[in-house]
């Protein structure tokens, strides 16, 4: 989180994240360049909170869940795979794949980026490349989303979001923001 007293240049901000999650320098696998065969269902789910399971069974070892988040993909049909140069294996998503744990916020109104980390280390800054987005569940919840890489989303937890909202703006009856130079709507004001 940024305070009056401690601003950091975008760079700055990126680089200190991209250390505490542990990011790769060289990123993420070519997942969407892989075309391998269909292997099927092997009992991967991702729960709505994060959360990854085999079979039934939490996978607890976050170095594993990292390493599978790596490999995920999202084709046009809808569906969630786990892609490597020779398989591609359905993962049921409960809701989003990844789960969006804190947002950061550099600079402010138009000229600010707001940057979202992941609970497997993603750190993206929203903006035209990486929209966010605001669905509703149920009469009125909004369920806020940011997108993360390729279709993949990740789901913007409920303080992360109070974040959001207190940097917030109105334009024209609606609540929203500023991002990469995006106006982002999170609701009716």
């Amino acid at each position: 989180m940024t305070t009056p007293e401690t601003s950091l240049s975008l760079e700055q901000l990126l680089a200190a994240l991209k250390r505490e999650a542990g990011s790769r320098d060289k990123g993420p696998p070519p997942v969407d360049k892989w075309n391998p065969t269909h292997c099927g269902d092997i009992g991967m789910e991702i729960m709505a909170d994060g959360m990854w399971r085999h079979e039934g069974t939490r996978i607890t070892r976050e170095a594993l869940v990292k390493l599978f988040a790596s490999i995920l993909r999202k084709d046009a049909d809808g569906l969630t795979y786990l892609v490597t140069p020779v398989e591609k294996i359905v993962v049921k998503v409960e809701d989003a794949p990844f789960v969006a744990i804190r947002a950061d916020r550099v600079g402010e109104g138009r000229g600010q980026t707001i940057v979202f980390t992941t609970n497997v280390g993603d750190v993206v800054q929203a903006g035209p490349e990486h929209p966010l987005r605001v669905a509703t569940r149920g009469e009125d919840e909004p369920r806020p989303y940011v997108l993360v890489r390729g279709r993949l989303e990740a789901r913007v937890l409920r303080a992360p979001f109070y974040e959001l909202v207190d940097w917030a703006e109105t334009r024209g009856g609606k609540l929203g923001v500023w991002s990469g130079g995006a106006w982002f709507e999170l609701g009716v004001a």
